[in-house]
């Protein structure tokens, strides 16, 4: 098991979700069950999946769960990219929430890389 309050990542993707909601919560109102919901849940799905892996018995069954961390916040890059294509998220916030993913995707990959050793 791994202190889960000194992983990095963990921390890194706690603050991005918080953005990711302060991001989102100008959205309309009619997006509220769609795009909103969609993109605020993916956005939660990655410091979740980092918390179930660090509480797992193994460092594989933790990989599993980075994998799925991995797979959610490319999905979070797909739906940042089609709210600002729908002019609901401007390109300066869309640009630092990229940022931001992008160096949660290579933390995670380096995290498995170390984790799989």
């Amino acid at each position: 098991m791994h202190n889960l309050r000194e992983l990095k990542i963990w921390n890194k993707a706690i603050d991005f979700s918080v953005d990711i909601y302060k991001a989102s919560s100008n959205f309309p109102a009619d997006e509220r069950f769609g795009l909103t919901s969609q993109l605020r849940r993916a956005a939660i799905s990655i410091p979740s999946n980092i918390a179930e892996g660090a509480g797992r018995n193994s460092n594989k069954e933790f990989c599993n769960f980075l994998g799925i961390a991995k797979g959610s916040s490319y999905e979070v890059q797909t739906q940042l990219v089609i709210a600002n294509k729908l002019g609901l998220l401007q390109i300066d916030v869309l640009n630092e929430l990229l940022r931001q993913i992008e160096e949660l995707q290579k933390m995670n990959y380096a995290f498995q890389q170390m984790l799989s050793k």
